[in-house]
């Protein structure tokens, strides 16, 4: 154990005279491979993928990854899809399948995870949402409409007066909203990235949703049609760049035809290199039309990044604080935005 910590975090004067950097690994593939194999054996998973960060960052291990065995070697998660990402456009094919490989795994996992509770939190959303108060009889839900109108129960009479009809969604088997995931792709949002994607395939075998999902730095790319397979979603991303948010927010408004039942998700750390009087003015207008917006400054385990505090602030003036949102929250985000009701803004949340 001791071993496998020095080679990566060194010791004292080994530490200052390489700089931060430990010789114990140097650049040679076959002796990275039997340090991922000792961390592996010696150290919890947890423990595991903070020391492959840190050999990452620390020693500049990133070059390795695109060697196949090397690969094998790591223990998968969101993180190293992220540098896996960020060295796409440089993977020589011998190595992309098993990066692939990687990915697929990481994203099967986070998928198990998440889309059972996503799936029933959001279809109880989208039912309550859908229900009418003034229905035709057939479509009268009976049991909820007694239970609304007890107080209204006439002892003499032995019978509820009901005063208020709740009744089913007409549009049960049809789409009832519209959800729009704009996704900034520049290098610090890379697990929100993962997320986002793994997320929007989620959503997009929900039948009663129809489901856009757009990337971007300074150019705009739309994805939906890669949905179902998140994988192709994610190599289809460039992690890095930089960033044109109003530039994206236009061409999301450009594909919403229904505002009162569309959900706008913007996840970025706001940090514009576009218009941004631009940028403010088209969510203003979004919300004006009825479009419920919601901006996450990220969707991921680690809180919020470094982000712009003066466009959050200028976002939460025009009714769309930004925070940040854990993938176990998000359905819970979602859920309130299709309902209109009050966003459940963690505490950590940065309203401005």
């Amino acid at each position: 154990m001791d071993g496998a910590l020095g080679a990566l975090y060194g010791s004292g004067r080994d530490a200052e005279r390489s700089s931060g950097r430990s010789a114990g690994l140097g650049a040679s593939a076959p002796s990275v491979a039997r340090w991922l194999g000792d961390i592996r054996t010696y150290f919890p998973n947890s423990v595991v993928q903070v020391m492959q960060r840190d050999a990452i960052e620390r020693l500049g291990l990133s070059a390795l990854l695109l060697e196949p065995e090397m690969l094998e070697a790591v223990e998968a998660d969101v993180h190293l899809v992220g540098t896996l990402l960020s060295l796409n456009k440089a993977m020589p094919e011998t190595t992309r399948e098993t990066a692939r490989a990687v990915v697929r795994k990481v994203v099967a996992d986070l998928e198990k995870r998440l889309a059972t509770r996503t799936r029933a939190t959001l279809t109880g959303a989208l039912d309550r949402s859908a229900r009418v108060s003034r229905p035709r009889h057939r479509d009268i839900d009976w049991d909820r409409t007694i239970r609304a109108n007890l107080k209204n129960y006439l002892p003499e009479y032995r019978t509820v007066v009901p005063e208020r009809l709740v009744g089913y969604g007409r549009a049960s088997q049809s789409v009832k909203k519209d959800i729009v995931l704009c996704i900034d792709q520049s290098g610090s949002m890379a697990a929100s990235v993962v997320y986002a994607s793994v997320f929007g395939a989620v959503l997009a075998s929900m039948r009663s949703v129809d489901t856009r999902l757009v990337v971007f730095d300074t150019a705009v790319v739309d994805l939906t049609d890669q949905l179902d397979d998140p994988v192709d979603v994610l190599f289809g991303t460039r992690l890095g760049g930089g960033t044109d948010i109003n530039r994206a927010l236009a061409y999301c408004q450009s594909r919403i035809t229904r505002p009162a039942d569309t959900v706008v998700v913007l996840i970025s750390d706001l940090y514009e290199g576009g218009i941004r009087d631009e940028m403010l003015k088209r969510v203003a207008a979004m919300k004006a039309s009825g479009v419920q917006f919601v901006a996450l400054l990220a969707l991921s385990d680690e809180g919020a990044p470094a982000y712009d505090r003066e466009h959050a602030a200028a976002l939460a003036a025009l009714g769309a604080p930004a925070f940040a949102c854990t993938p176990d929250l998000f359905p819970e985000v979602m859920a309130a935005a299709i309902e209109k009701r009050p966003l459940p803004i963690p505490d950590m949340a940065t309203h401005q």
